[in-house]
């Protein structure tokens, strides 16, 4: 059967039907392949942009005989190493400028200050350079020669290496430095250039560096702490000379530092301004105030300008934000420390021992610290038992410098200070059969003790915690000492004010009754009592410290370990 020609209407419906399929059929296999194309030359340009064309020029600057400032650098074989992995594609910039990773890493390279650390170490300076408005607050990057890039590109690298260490471990080797800090090393795992991966892969850049922070709360209010001194020294329009005094000055006396101190107690807020008469006139309104700064700054709220008073009032927030950085720096040299477990924390600066329960004060007690040339270590140890009525063991070189020296004076000096001789097995010795000139040529042959009792050295108890510098904490019959300032009075061991409150929060028995603990104390021979638990003691020294509240504490730097610090720091 045909299709009648002359039926031209039917023909034409068929045609523009087919026509219209045709049509329809070749939008749908166009639309497709034009945005593939699309999609295509987008990526095209993207990595291209991405890329930029740096990446022959710093594979010549790691090639060539010239390196330039990596050559200094302590990471410059890991630099060379990240950037020959990633076929030298740059990771701080994009489109010739900086990227997010590189803006967020400029952020945080100068609000490194608020760690303590000084942003110029991370090039600051020399990236700010190439800024086009290094004076404004939001700083650009634009119109960067070639080898202005790549020069921007490798500064930031390795500030971020370097700050990425001093936040971790610190700046400055502990050991290198402080004979006294005794804490284990730090560990040193941490892969700095695995890091920058994950970062050029996307990882935040501040969240990688949060996971480098010390993990406690010291640290983070202490960079607080700092941030608000940074903007009080803003504000600061004093002069800070040195004002001397010597002795005391007491409420309603004149003094040519008064006026200066007076200006000082408003500038910190603890006085309000007001017109006074005799400008060098110590008057009522300045007693009050000072009272309160005393408070405040753990001292005696006595109204009385003395040394302590003095010391601090010459302290300028710029000397403050030094101080501040010296601690953080402490900080960030602990090793990893659990400060929500049960422990002991004594900071001998502050002559203050703390009994911790999930970061909550439980106990709080005065202590006496190791005097001048017999300065007590920092270090932690396991605290596992406590000794009532205990002998006092007397260290050798006490017992060649004080003990035989005092007996060759006076025969009686041992029976009046309720000492005994011993074997080296514990056994008494006769003290008038003892040769007191034996030790002259070598060690004395014997040891010497102090019986319990209420004369004791060590008191009426004592706290153990062993460890290789024979440091503990105990009791002393001298409770007189707690009331002064300044508390830097022992041996080197850990002099604390009511023992027996401390030692019934340690037992954590009901058992052990206040009369229980009075008659254990109060012994003719010695009782161990194991606590049936390890309870880290952790021994600080820091001269600045913020609370919870953000309020920096400052205390006097009594073994004057500060400075040392403070310059290795600023080199």
């Amino acid at each position: 059967m045909t299709l009648p020609l002359g039926n031209s209407k039917v023909y034409g419906l068929w045609e523009l039907k087919y026509q219209t399929n045709l049509h329809f059929m070749s939008k749908k296999i166009i639309i497709p392949i034009a945005l593939v194309l699309i999609f295509g030359i987008g990526l095209y340009w993207f990595f291209n942009q991405r890329r930029s064309d740096l990446t022959d020029e710093l594979e010549q600057n790691f090639n060539g005989d010239e390196t330039g400032f990596l050559a200094n650098s302590e990471f410059a074989e890991q630099i060379e190493a990240f950037y020959v992995e990633r076929d030298y594609l740059e990771v701080w910039l994009f489109n010739g400028t900086l990227s997010n990773e590189g803006k967020t890493l400029l952020t945080r390279i100068e609000e490194s200050k608020y760690d303590g650390l000084l942003p110029s170490d991370y090039h600051l300076e020399e990236i700010y350079e190439f800024s086009s408005n290094p004076k404004t607050a939001n700083k650009k990057f634009r119109n960067l020669q070639k080898e202005e890039k790549i020069r921007l590109e490798l500064l930031m690298t390795d500030g971020f290496f370097n700050l990425a260490h001093d936040l971790e471990k610190g700046k400055v080797d502990p050991t290198q430095l402080d004979s006294s800090w005794k804490f284990e090393e730090k560990d040193g795992s941490t892969d700095y250039a695995a890091m920058l991966k994950e970062i050029a892969a996307g990882a935040s850049v501040e969240k990688t560096f949060e996971n480098l922070y010390p993990n406690s709360d010291l640290y983070a209010q202490g960079k607080k702490a700092i941030k608000e001194l940074y903007e009080i020294q803003a504000r600061d329009t004093l002069t800070w000379d040195f004002e001397p005094v010597e002795g005391a000055i007491n409420v309603g006396e004149n003094h040519p530092a008064i006026a200066a101190l007076r200006r000082r107690l408003i500038f910190w807020e603890f006085l309000s301004p007001y017109e006074t008469e005799d400008p060098t006139l110590f008057d009522s309104t300045m007693f009050a105030g000072l009272k309160d700064y005393q408070k405040s700054n753990g001292m005696n709220p006595d109204g009385v300008i003395g040394s302590l008073v003095a010391e601090a009032l010459n302290k300028s927030p710029e000397n403050l934000l030094e101080i501040a950085a010296v601690n953080m720096e402490r900080l960030r040299w602990l090793p990893g420390i659990d400060w929500d477990q049960e422990m002991v924390v004594v900071n001998i600066a502050n002559y203050q021992l703390d009994y911790m329960q999930k970061s909550d004060t439980a106990f709080t007690g005065k202590v006496i610290v190791g005097k001048e040339y017999s300065e007590s270590p920092t270090f932690t140890a396991p605290m596992s038992y406590i000794v009532f009525s205990p002998y006092w063991n007397i260290p050798p070189s006490i017992t060649n410098e004080e003990i035989i020296p005092s007996v060759k004076k006076n025969k009686r000096y041992l029976t009046e200070k309720n000492m005994e001789v011993v074997s080296t097995s514990g056994e008494p010795i006769n003290a008038s059969e003892v040769d007191w000139n034996s030790g002259a040529e070598g060690e004395f042959p014997y040891r010497v003790r102090q019986k319990p009792g209420g004369d004791n050295s060590l008191g009426l108890v004592k706290f153990m915690f062993p460890n290789d510098y024979n440091i503990y904490i105990h009791d002393t019959p001298a409770r007189n000492l707690f009331e002064k300032e300044v508390r830097a009075m022992s041996h080197g061991c850990i002099r604390i004010q009511n023992p027996d409150q401390f030692a019934k929060i340690l037992l954590d028995d009901p058992s052990w009754t206040d009369e229980k603990i009075q008659e254990a104390m109060h012994q003719d021979e010695e009782e161990v009592v194991k606590l049936g638990r390890e309870i880290p003691v952790v021994i600080l020294y820091m001269t600045f410290w913020a609370d919870r509240d953000g309020k920096a504490n400052f205390r006097s730097d009594v073994y004057e370990r500060d400075a040392a610090l403070l310059k290795a720091l600023l080199n």
